[in-house]
């Protein structure tokens, strides 16, 4: 697919300000092949991109809930959606309430005659819990919420959240879709008729993916499968490893079957992802320690790249969040997050045994 960069195109004839082509409007030859591929890999109705993970978020979030709204959201998640959830959307007029993902028996008691979404992410950041996530379907079904899911961790190789009946699921594409670390993007997929309403409220805000950037990650999906695939493999083969050592306190991973998600991985999982978060013994100094000894991972924010990354998340992806929070559910000063790249497995295997040692 050649880029097309052009910011405007002739106009022919278009009936509606949406038809009209013109690159904030997300309809350029480029937008268009990757909406139908995105589409099509997660088996689902229709796809929007959008400029980053967080524009696809808050486009969808914003076109599902209005003034006077309430969400129910999982209360372990990606700093940046808890930021906006808890800081922004208020400021609004929405409210919300969390929930655990994992026990449906206490959804229905924080269910109000305003509530019109329930949110949740197949694997959760940065503890990788997995939920209930069929039940978060019938649930919604049974109650007319519109169900939403951040797919990101997962990608659509492991878990495709229509097959299921979610609504919409959401993706920062700047992590495995595109693979590269070289773009940030984001994807809403699902429902014909949620995509065209997000599409359109997209087109207001503005956080359209420009051309070059579209280009860029339809070159990345080419490689989803191969990239993951192996991911998947040396992810299970180092959380193993950690698990084994004595100077790991605990190793969060859902492949583990030592891991309380492990149980619902299985059931709705077709692989276990490439993210592992653990807990050094020893705490923030022993993080900071193994983080200086590293040698072959990248320290540094982010993830789903064909690089190895590590990183504290209290000081990136969660640091935004109040410390009281983070212990709460669970996100230690010391936890370290690890996204699993294509390097050799056993090479990543020594290295880490090297600085943790």
């Amino acid at each position: 697919m050649p880029i097309f960069q052009s910011a405007t195109f002739e106009y022919d004839g278009e009936a509606s300000y949406h038809g009209v082509r013109y690159v904030r409007l997300n309809n350029t030859p480029n937008h268009l092949v990757l909406h139908k591929k995105l589409a099509a890999i997660e088996n689902a109705e229709a796809a929007v991109v959008t400029a980053s993970g967080m524009a696809a978020i808050t486009t969808a979030l914003l076109t599902v809930l209005k003034t006077g709204d309430h969400l129910l959201i999982q209360d372990c998640l990606y700093g940046g959606t808890h930021d906006f959830i808890t800081n922004d959307l208020p400021s609004l007029g929405v409210d919300h309430d969390f929930i655990e993902a994992d026990d449906p028996g206490t959804w229905r008691k924080k269910l109000r005659t305003n509530t019109k979404a329930i949110y949740v992410e197949t694997i959760s950041n940065p503890l990788m819990q997995v939920g209930e996530l069929k039940s978060v379907v019938e649930f919604a079904r049974a109650s007319g919420l519109v169900s939403m899911i951040d797919n990101t961790f997962a990608s659509p190789i492991n878990f495709r959240p229509a097959e299921i009946g979610f609504d919409l699921s959401l993706h920062s594409c700047t992590k495995y879709l595109n693979g590269h670390s070289d773009i940030g993007a984001g994807a809403c997929i699902g429902r014909t008729d949620l995509i065209e309403k997000v599409l359109h409220k997209l087109n207001h805000l503005g956080g359209s993916l420009d051309p070059h950037a579209c280009f860029l990650l339809h070159r990345g999906v080419k490689t989803l499968a191969l990239r993951v695939g192996r991911q998947n493999d040396s992810a299970l083969k180092i959380a193993q490893f950690l698990e084994g050592l004595p100077s790991v306190e605990a190793v969060n991973y859902p492949g583990l079957e030592s891991n309380s998600s492990h149980g619902r991985a299985r059931s709705f999982l077709d692989g276990f992802g490439g993210m592992i978060s653990f807990e050094p013994r020893g705490g923030v100094e022993k993080a900071e320690r193994f983080m200086k000894r590293i040698s072959i991972p990248i320290v540094a924010p982010s993830l789903g790249g064909v690089e190895t990354l590590v990183t504290r998340p209290a000081t990136t992806s969660h640091s935004g969040m109040a410390a009281e929070d983070r212990r709460r559910l669970g996100i230690s000063d010391g936890l370290v997050r690890v996204s699993v790249g294509i390097e050799a497995t056993e090479e990543l295997i020594d290295d880490f045994d090297s600085a943790l040692s």
